[in-house]
């Protein structure tokens, strides 16, 4: 018995060794299967048709280097995790169309990992309690896959870190993606620059009926309260202020009872005069030439500008001397979706990262059409990418100095980011892509609002797009009374009738 056992022994440990071999000799097979089954599964949402989808027709030739978008944005960042991490990620990507869209989507029990909404949804988001701190390691500049941290601009970086919200700044809790501000397109053949720069122009009543205008509150209160308050916003007086900046940020968020039901007058007066509120159609409509003047985003603008030029059409875009919004995209993690889970941020921070390694962004850019907060640090490739798209031909003439310096080093004196420009680019997709210092002093952020002055403007807004009863006529009353008195009297006269037959 004891030697049948021996032998039983030896076959099983041979035909156990025999399995185990090809598991022995190839151990990376062992590690990729362990990688795929505990593969992290990161949410990510954002806008529709704001990431590089891939499969471009051009090649960008920069003196760094060429840079060309293959495979979408989501692909290669699973290919770099691994390689990087050793770590697979699988993304499952979907988008909002609007801030209020995700913030509906985020309400009715959608889970989500990563999002990026525009300042002021992320302000509430952070207020609301409802998302998940950046970890200490994101901000670890030593780190060479921390591409943000080490490649934001200084600007932008100055931006997020002295804007609160509950005495805790936006840096803590949002890494920008795009950012930009709000002005005018229009026909140079037909508005002048000096009528295009003032939000007065939705309504001047010389361009009834061929205007647009955002037909989303926030935005078109912000227009409104710029042009109701020209007169202050332009003051020698108020522009020499110390605390201009602070002072400008309060008069475009002032939400007092007054400045709320003249911005509704002015906004229905607007209605009467502008060709269309819209979100998107406006592109269409300024270079199919049914509008001469569009409120626009600057990344939008520079779409529309491009898209004019392709049919020999030329578009324009200005600045209100008033004020100008300066709004920002950003990525935030949500508890709901993150929570403790150390893998998932990590992958999710991760993706900010990839996304703002400086060829990355500008791909990015190349395909939507927007400004990343990326400047590069010390890579210089986003900087060369500008030069590349704006720079002037070296035998043209009429020409100017563009200075960057303030978004890429902070410094608007340094030499080494100057870019040599057609001059008509003062006006056009140089200005609406990379904003003079000029035109930012000039901007404001649009702030948050707590739930309160939310529910009042959001009445405003009812009142301006859908029926206001308060402006309906007093001799319109009347007639509606009468038809209502006869409509009873012949009411009660039929009823009468009815009982004399019964």
């Amino acid at each position: 018995m004891r030697a049948e056992t021996f032998v039983r022994k030896l076959i099983a440990c041979a035909l156990a060794g025999a399995v185990s071999m090809p598991l022995i000799l190839n151990p990376v097979c062992v590690r990729a299967a362990e990688s795929e089954e505990k593969a992290v599964t990161l949410r990510v949402c954002n806008w529709e048709e704001y990431i590089d989808l891939g499969d471009w027709d051009e090649t960008i030739d920069l003196e760094s280097g060429d840079i060309i978008g293959e495979n979408s944005m989501v692909e290669d960042f699973e290919e770099w995790y691994y390689e990087t991490y050793g770590k697979r990620v699988k993304v499952e990507y979907s988008t909002f169309g609007t801030n209020e869209d995700l913030y509906n989507m985020l309400t009715l029990g959608d889970v989500y990992d990563i999002v990026c909404p525009s300042e002021y949804m992320f302000m509430k988001l952070m207020a609301e309690k409802m998302l998940v701190p950046l970890s200490d390691e994101f901000f670890d500049e030593t780190d060479g896959n921390n591409y943000y941290t080490r490649g934001v601009s200084p600007y932008i970086r100055e931006v997020f870190e002295n804007h609160e919200i509950n005495g805790e700044s936006w840096a803590k809790y949002a890494a920008g993606y795009m950012w930009g501000i709000t002005g005018i397109v229009y026909n140079p053949e037909v508005v002048s620059e000096e009528e295009a720069s003032t939000w007065r122009i939705l309504n001047n009543p010389k361009f009834k009926r061929q205007v647009t205008i955002k037909d989303n509150v926030r935005d078109s209160y912000f227009a409104a309260v710029g042009a109701l308050k020209h007169d202050l916003l332009t003051s020698p007086e108020f522009r020499a202020d110390p605390n201009y900046k602070q002072r400008l940020e309060e008069e475009m968020n002032d939400v007092s009872p007054e400045t709320i039901k003249t911005v509704q007058d002015y906004l229905q007066d607007v209605k009467d005069n502008a060709y269309s509120f819209e979100t998107d159609s406006g592109k269409a409509d300024m270079i199919t030439g049914k509008v001469v003047a569009n409120y626009q985003w600057s990344g939008d603008a520079v779409y529309s500008l491009d898209q004019a030029e392709e049919d020999d059409y030329i578009l324009n875009f200005a600045v209100p001397e008033e004020s100008t919004n300066i709004y920002f995209d950003g990525w935030v993690m949500l508890k709901s979706g993150i929570g403790d889970d150390a893998e998932k941020q990590h992958a999710a921070e991760a993706f900010i990262n990839f996304n703002s390694r400086p060829d990355n962004a500008i791909r990015n850019m190349y395909y939507i059409g927007y400004t990343s907060v990326i400047g590069g640090g010390d890579d210089t490739r986003i900087f060369e990418y500008a030069d590349w798209c704006y720079g002037a031909e070296d035998d043209e003439e009429e020409v100017v100095e563009y200075p960057l310096g303030y978004f890429f080093t902070g410094d608007n004196s340094d030499e080494n980011y100057v870019i040599t420009a057609p001059e008509e680019q003062l006006r056009r997709q140089l200005f609406a892509q990379y904003p003079t210092q000029e035109a930012i002093s000039k901007s404001s952020i649009m702030v948050y609002f707590d739930s309160d002055k939310n529910d009042v403007i959001n009445q405003m807004w009812i009142n301006v797009r859908c029926f206001n009863l308060y402006d309906v006529p007093v001799w319109a009353w009347a007639i509606a009374a009468a038809v209502a008195a006869v409509l009873i009297y012949l009411f009660v006269r039929m009823k009468q009738r009815q009982k004399m037959y019964e």
